[in-house]
């Protein structure tokens, strides 16, 4: 129940990050182009916004596998020799999280400590650089969560595999011009 709240959280969130950038950035464009006026604050919310979005979207690609790797060689290996490779490999990653997090979070503090301000709004920087913790916290929840589907015996795809991918979509097209339509365009 928690995961799927999580889960909830982390989509809404995304959605939420996406149209406020969208808005700020149409209102900034009118307001520069209609009215020759514009905020330059705009600009710093949305970079920070987007930030916000990346950092949120990379534990949202390891929850649903859509990142993009080379298991070329992986694909190699025998089924159990590939499942302990995939936990290795998830096991660096949560290393890898955990050292970020930490020096994130050295990072936060000391701008925190220094009362640094951001540049164009009136907020304390350690505001939106908030994410990069809260971020890496989120990832290694992600790894963690891949990590037990691995111990536990689950089919775990940690990776996008775009060759069955762009297979199964060829596949698809084909089917769907042998079924009557000639591929030239929408049947509307």
């Amino acid at each position: 129940m928690l995961t799927r709240f999580i889960d909830r959280l982390e989509e809404g969130v995304i959605a939420l990050l996406l149209a406020a950038m969208t808005l700020i950035t149409f209102t900034q464009v009118v307001a520069r182009y209609f009215f020759d006026s514009g905020a330059v604050w705009a600009l710093e919310l949305t970079t920070y916004l987007f930030a916000w979005m990346v950092l949120f979207g990379v534990s949202y690609g390891v929850r649903v596998g859509a990142h993009i790797g080379v298991d070329a060689a992986v694909k190699l290996l025998p089924p159990k020799t590939r499942h302990n490779v995939m936990i290795i490999a998830v096991l660096c990653c949560l290393l890898y999280c955990g050292l970020l997090f930490y020096g994130a979070w050295e990072y936060i503090t000391l701008i925190y400590e220094l009362e640094i301000e951001a540049e164009d709004l009136p907020i304390q920087q350690w505001i939106p650089y908030s994410i990069l913790p809260i971020g890496l916290a989120l990832l290694f929840f992600r790894f963690s969560q891949l990590l037990y589907r691995l111990l536990t015996g689950e089919d775990v795809h940690m990776l996008v595999d775009e060759a069955e991918e762009t297979l199964k979509e060829h596949h698809e097209h084909e089917a769907h011009d042998k079924s009557g339509n000639s591929g030239k365009g929408d049947p509307l």
